[in-house]
């Protein structure tokens, strides 16, 4: 959000104030708070203007400025009613140098999830990509994604539904999923040119809305329509204060592990590994315990299996 325009918010957000005394305030003309009140209003944000001067009313039930709109966190945001794909479009704005920003679409055309497979995005769930410039080896870069399944399953949390993460970043709900994770990169053997962290999270999606050939559920299923808003602030706040203290991913993501303890397979480039899922290692590696020793899985497609 244009930063004068941050400034009168969160004047407005405590007590009406006048356009004298707020363009007092920010060093700008009267005419300059005008258009800047103007914009707000345009962009949805509800401004009275009276005697006592201008109020802020409401705010945007969803956009890039509303989830801007007392972001404790240091990213921009980008949205868009509809495109093909945000990880797509967070791919193409890394090539300019771009970094902390987030792409966020109330609908996607071209949504892909993990395995290059299809990913429903109706409009009313919660398609985003984080654009990130984290300064790690390649190798490191799993820690991300466990950081944002946390995220994700902390703001999940905050609509009163209960999830579980099933390695390494599919967020469930009894069993059906939720919510999937992709993340993609560019970079080189010791550094991270830039790193895109996608986030598809079924939100006010109506039952008829998800696929028919997938044990899939919405936070609409589960709980009726969430504030799509205060969702995404609380996963980019809780993912930026993760990514600060690195040490706490692991321990964050156990807790809300739905898949150490069972018996899973996971099929690997190398095969297929059958097991107890018994811990996680950093960066993100499953530990196994199979009939003939322990297997740390770095990549696989997981499944729970029914206890022995």
């Amino acid at each position: 959000m244009q930063e004068t325009r941050a400034q009168i918010l969160e004047a407005l957000s405590a007590e009406p104030v006048t356009g004298p005394e707020l363009a007092q305030q920010l060093d700008v003309t009267r005419a300059a708070v005008w258009k800047h009140i103007e914009a707000l209003r345009e962009a949805g944000f509800e401004i009275s203007s009276s005697g006592t001067g201008y109020e802020l009313v409401e705010v945007p039930e969803y956009g890039g400025e509303a989830i801007e709109f007392g972001l404790e966190a240091p990213f921009a945001v980008e949205y868009h009613d509809e495109i093909g794909s945000t990880n797509h479009r967070a791919r193409e704005i890394a090539t300019d140098g771009n970094e902390n920003v987030v792409v966020v679409a109330d609908k996607q055309t071209g949504g892909r999830g993990r395995l290059n497979r299809d990913w429903s995005s109706p409009s009313g769930g919660i398609w985003l990509s984080v654009l990130l410039r984290p300064t790690i080896p390649p190798t490191h870069a799993p820690i991300v994604t466990m950081a944002a399944a946390v995220a994700t399953a902390r703001a999940v949390e905050t609509t009163g539904v209960e999830p579980t993460i099933k390695w390494p970043n599919d967020i469930l709900v009894d069993g059906k999923k939720l919510t999937g994770i992709l993340t993609e990169m560019e970079g080189e053997a010791d550094r991270i040119s830039w790193l895109v962290v996608g986030i598809g999270l079924n939100a006010n999606v109506d039952k008829s809305q998800l696929p028919e050939d997938a044990d899939a559920t919405s936070l609409q299923v589960e709980c009726g329509a969430v504030d799509r808003r205060h969702v995404v602030k609380t996963v980019l706040e809780t993912l930026s204060d993760l990514l600060a203290e690195t040490d706490n991913i692991l321990p964050a993501w156990r807790s809300l592990s739905g898949t150490l303890g069972r018996h899973v397979r996971v099929e690997t480039p190398n095969g297929t590994v059958t097991g107890k899922a018994v811990d996680v290692a950093f960066p993100g590696a499953l530990i196994v315990e199979t009939d003939n020793g322990t297997e740390r899985v770095t990549v696989g497609d997981c499944e729970h299996l029914r206890p022995q």
